[in-house]
């Protein structure tokens, strides 16, 4: 456990960096510092990954890394910064987008830090699924996915009000229009697949489909505030400004619904609880 928690803290502390370099870059319209937050979250990245894969093997056979809490924080911030520093090493001109993805991984891992448990000895036999991994695998994609559109929205916002500095070196707005609506698409299907998966998973172990639990009822919400997003886009020809402002106010939706929910209610999905 302490070495498990070396790394898990020495990630925390690089991320904490990668959130500090981001800030200030963007704050001084400083390149160099943009760099910085990138190693700094790539560094950060690799005692992440030791940490969750210690975590597995102390677990036991059969025991996942994403039952309680924490471990689905830490997960989901996994799956952020991989796919944040894919899109940040394939993707050119959009060294920024940390400015809005790191903070809120910083934030989230920090908090699962504090929550932080003993590793768990034995697993519930419902937990005992494969349906769990497709059901994490589309949550945690999915909600990558949609953070780093709500980064793009924000750089798109912050281009069309500035022309100069680092606004300059920006992609061009429909260029970070269209990368928005792509990772919302990415986004929404994930999330879909998550449902789906869930109701079907809920369905063998409770042998219902549908069971009106708040975390649930919040995730078909989410689903469908991106579906709207992705209908006022095709159907209605929304772009630019308003679904910029629109992606930042739906992914604190789905922060509340992924992750605050589960930890201020009792419900199915706090720590993965179910009842026999």
């Amino acid at each position: 456990m302490k070495a498990e928690l070396l790394f898990f803290w020495t990630a925390v502390g690089l991320y904490g960096l990668s959130t500090f370099c981001y800030i200030f870059g963007f704050i001084a319209n400083y390149d160099k510092l943009f760099r910085a937050g990138l190693f700094s979250a790539l560094a950060g990245f690799f005692p992440h990954v030791v940490a969750i894969a210690m975590r597995w093997s102390a677990s036991g056979a059969g025991v996942t890394p994403f039952i309680s809490i924490s471990e689905s924080l830490s997960l989901g911030v996994f799956m952020t910064v991989l796919i944040f520093l894919i899109s940040e090493f394939t993707l050119k001109k959009v060294l920024p987008l940390g400015v809005l993805v790191m903070p809120v991984a910083f934030v989230l891992l920090g908090w699962a830090g504090t929550l932080l448990k003993e590793v768990a000895a034995t697993i519930a036999p419902a937990l005992q699924s494969g349906w769990i991994w497709v059901h994490i695998t589309g949550a945690t994609i999915g909600f990558a996915s949609v953070l780093l559109a709500s980064g793009m929205g924000f750089l798109y916002l912050y281009k069309e009000r500035n022309d100069a500095g680092l606004a300059v070196k920006l992609p061009e707005l429909g260029t970070l229009d269209t990368l928005s609506y792509r990772f919302v698409a990415g986004g929404f299907i994930m999330y879909g697949l998550m449902i789906i998966s869930g109701a079907y998973w809920s369905n063998t172990v409770k042998g219902n489909y549908w069971n009106w639990d708040p975390v649930e009822v919040w995730s078909l919400i989410s689903w469908l505030i991106y579906g709207i997003y992705l209908h006022l886009r095709v159907t209605f020809g929304w772009r630019g400004t308003r679904l910029a402002w629109y992606s930042l106010i739906a992914v604190v939706v789905m922060i509340v619904s992924y992750w605050g929910i589960p930890f201020g209610v009792e419900t199915f999905h706090a720590g993965f609880r179910i009842q026999h």
